[in-house]
């Protein structure tokens, strides 16, 4: 069975983006959300076995959402993306719990590796 995947980013663009590299290769994008508001709510709703979630977004941003995802699902599979130069944002959601990060522009090669390493 494809792996159930929530897509969180504010850019529509590259929601779109991710979603297209994901369905391409056999994945099920079961939701979408634009901030971490969202993504707390579709998590609870959809329980996807793995998310990708955006760091910097209004309301609240990827690394609030990310620990009170993990409060909640301790179990959950969590993906950052970053834009380059964010490092410390990237350590600190690795050490809230993430299980990699990839850098936009998405390579769809790095999605990839990062979400079957984090699924496997």
């Amino acid at each position: 069975m494809a792996s159930k995947i929530l897509i969180v980013d504010d850019a529509a663009f590259m929601r779109m983006m991710i979603k297209d590299i994901l369905t391409k290769n056999g994945f099920e994008v079961v939701g979408e959300a634009q901030d971490g508001n969202q993504a707390i709510e579709k998590y609870k709703e959809l329980e996807p076995d793995l998310v990708t979630l955006d760091i910097t977004m209004p309301e609240m941003d990827g690394i609030t959402a990310l620990k009170e995802i993990k409060s909640t699902y301790p179990e959950a599979k969590v993906i950052m993306c970053s834009a380059m130069g964010q490092q410390a944002m990237v350590i600190d959601a690795i050490q809230a719990g993430a299980k990699d990060f990839i850098v936009k522009p998405f390579q769809a090669d790095r999605v990839l590796e990062a979400i079957n390493k984090a699924l496997g």
